[in-house]
């Protein structure tokens, strides 16, 4: 018989929100969070990766600096470990603490989850909060429906606007999976829409640019009632599955809002 090693996070180990990620120090009046969820692992009791949480920083200062005049505060979250763990979901579990933890900070303010890989993922599940009025998922790691022990859920996701972003050459993360889950996230919110990243892989770096002008855009429109982008509008509006493959053309956040 076959003997498996048990994974999960230390007895004792906690999440933490990191610093806020500014250079400046935090407004006296909070107008918004943004809560950064790094990459992970499908199964694993390592500490959380330094490599990933770092590789969050500079979207969140790019949200910082374009929220400053809304009193936007950003943090990367500090997961007790690396891994998802199957049914345990970890990650998704420090990903909810993480909104509490915003909440019993900055009291009754909008709340937008930005996650990464399993961070996406994450960001997706912890939705259910009330504070939670935005999630962006770029990347998300998603289980294939056929082979998990039940769907990934998108109940939590009513009321929320919903904005998933994907390399169409993600050789980690299949952005047919997140096509799928965006499918069924649609017909439960029709507040939820999907960019594809052409050609780009798992970390977006080919257009960095363009996405974090995506996301910035996406979650300030979000959080603060902000206009958003012409492409963010259509791609909500569209149906399926316009909507949800909709591409991320080159130089968006200059041209694309005529």
């Amino acid at each position: 018989m076959a003997h498996f090693a048990l994974v999960g996070p230390p007895e004792g180990r906690r999440p933490r929100l990191g610093r806020p990620v500014s250079s400046r120090s935090v407004a006296s009046a909070v107008g918004g969070v943004v809560l950064l969820l790094p990459d992970g692992e499908p199964v694993s009791a390592r500490r959380a990766s330094l490599r990933a949480r770092t590789a969050m920083l500079p979207l969140g200062r790019g949200l910082v600096r374009a929220g400053l005049a809304e009193g936007l505060v950003a943090h990367v979250v500090h997961y007790r470990t690396r891994g998802w763990n199957g049914a345990d979901a970890d990650l998704a579990a420090d990903a909810s603490w993480a909104v509490e933890e915003a909440v019993r900070r900055y009291g009754d303010v909008p709340i937008c989850l930005v996650g990464h890989g399993f961070g996406g993922r994450a960001a997706l599940r912890a939705a259910g909060h009330e504070a939670v009025g935005a999630v962006l998922a770029l990347a998300p790691w998603l289980p294939e429906d056929d082979v998990a022990a039940e769907p990934e859920p998108v109940r939590q996701l009513v009321g929320r606007r919903v904005l998933l972003v994907h390399g169409t050459n993600d050789a980690r993360t299949d952005p047919e999976l997140s096509f799928r889950f965006a499918e069924r996230a649609k017909k439960a919110n029709r507040e939820t829409c999907r960019f594809e990243v052409h050609s780009d892989g798992h970390a977006l770096r080919q257009y960095a640019d363009e996405v974090r002008a995506l996301v910035t855009d996406f979650a300030l429109g979000a959080l603060f009632a902000r206009p958003v982008a012409r492409p963010v509008t259509d791609a909500m509006a569209a149906p399926p599955p316009l909507g949800l493959r909709m591409p991320l053309a080159a130089g968006f956040g200059g041209s694309s809002r005529r």
